[in-house]
Parts: structure tokens; C-alpha cells; sequence
């Protein structure tokens, strides 16, 4: 009689340390899986989707101020493209023209303005001219704020009976605004001035 008790309390014993080291375990799973489910989220949340060309791109989001300087010279390049590429036509012009002008403040439009009084873009249309531009160096200083940018570009000028090369340098400075659907770097290029526009090349067509 007392070695079937004993039987049962050891068996009891083992009963209990086995539920017990079950429990442990569980225990364990869970918390492992509660963790690698927020890691799992932390990961998602870093992660955005972009549908373009109907092909679906990753991109991985990060702290704004990693991106300054590539967003800051991208804004500045985007400037330079809508400000100076143009063709004889009004319509284009002008929606170029529109787009630039949300990207800087009044010394873009008083440019701009100095353009139009002195019949610059009505030449554009008469002479059938179109202007191109290609950004080849821009350079943001980015340790003081507003930040100062210095940027380098060619323009072609192409004419029924010649093509003109010319360099384009400029600087401003940038500071942050919100960003929007006609401004999305959130910048807004400021004291814009041109330094130097010459030509370097003329060929005849």
C-alpha cells in the first residue's frame, strides 16, 4: 500500500514538473511570438509601396535629415529644368514656368517678370526656338541653414540655323516649407541669382 503511494506521488511529481516545464514553454513561444510580431511590424511600417508604369517599386522610408542633401539638390535640378527648358509654344511654356515658380520665391519671379517685359519668351514662339538643359553639378552646403546651393548646367539653344551651347551658373539659398503635390522636397529656393550665362559653342545647322 505505501509503494503504490509512493508510485503516485512520484508519478504525481512528474506529472506536475512536466505541466510546469509545458507552461515554461508556452510561455516562451508566446513571447517570442508577440516579439518577432512587432519586429516584423517595425519592419512593414519602414517599408512603402509605389505603383509607377504599372510596376510596383519598394522604397524604404528614413529620417528626413538623412535625405537633405539628395532631396535639396534633386529640388534645385527640378528648378532649373522647368525654369530654362522651353519651346515655342505658350501652353508649355507657361506650365513650366508655373512649376518652377512654386519651387522658389520672388527672385525666380522677378527674373521671370525682367524675362517677359523684355520679350524673351515671345522670341522663344516667333523664332520657333527651343532651349534645353542639363544640370551637371549641384552643390548644397548643408551645415547652415537657410542652406546655400551653387549649381552648374549647359544649355543648348537650338535654332533653325544653329545650335548654341551655353553655360549656366547659379546660387541661392534653400529653406523648408511644407510639402505639397506642386512643391513635394518641401523647399523653397530663395535670393536666387544668376552668376554666369555665356556662350561656349555655336554650330551652324
Amino acid at each position: 500500500m505505501f509503494t503504490k503511494a509512493k508510485n503516485l506521488e512520484t508519478a504525481f511529481r512528474h506529472v506536475r514538473s512536466f505541466t510546469l516545464l509545458v507552461i515554461i514553454g508556452c510561455i516562451g513561444f508566446c513571447c517570442f511570438a508577440i516579439y518577432k510580431s512587432y519586429q516584423l511590424v517595425d519592419e512593414t511600417q519602414d517599408k512603402v509601396y509605389i505603383l509607377a508604369s504599372g510596376k510596383v517599386l519598394e522604397a524604404y522610408a528614413s529620417e528626413r535629415k538623412e535625405n537633405i542633401p539628395v532631396e535639396a539638390r534633386d529640388h534645385v535640378a527640378s528648378f532649373h529644368r522647368f525654369f530654362f527648358t522651353l519651346d515655342p509654344d505658350d501652353k508649355v511654356i507657361q506650365f513650366n514656368l508655373v512649376k518652377a515658380l512654386y519651387l522658389a520665391d520672388g527672385s525666380a519671379k522677378a527674373q521671370y517678370e525682367n524675362l517677359k517685359e523684355s520679350g524673351f519668351y515671345s522670341s522663344i514662339i516667333s523664332g520657333n526656338i527651343s532651349q534645353q538643359i542639363s544640370v551637371d553639378t549641384v552643390q548644397v552646403d548643408t551645415d547652415d541653414y537657410p542652406y546655400r546651393f551653387h549649381c552648374v548646367a549647359s544649355q543648348r539653344i537650338i535654332r533653325s540655323t544653329s545650335i548654341v551651347t551655353r553655360r549656366l551658373v547659379t546660387e541661392g539659398f534653400l529653406r523648408t516649407v511644407s510639402r505639397s503635390d506642386n512643391n513635394p522636397h518641401g523647399f523653397l529656393i530663395e535670393r536666387w541669382t544668376t552668376l554666369e550665362n555665356k556662350d561656349v559653342n555655336v554650330q551652324n545647322r
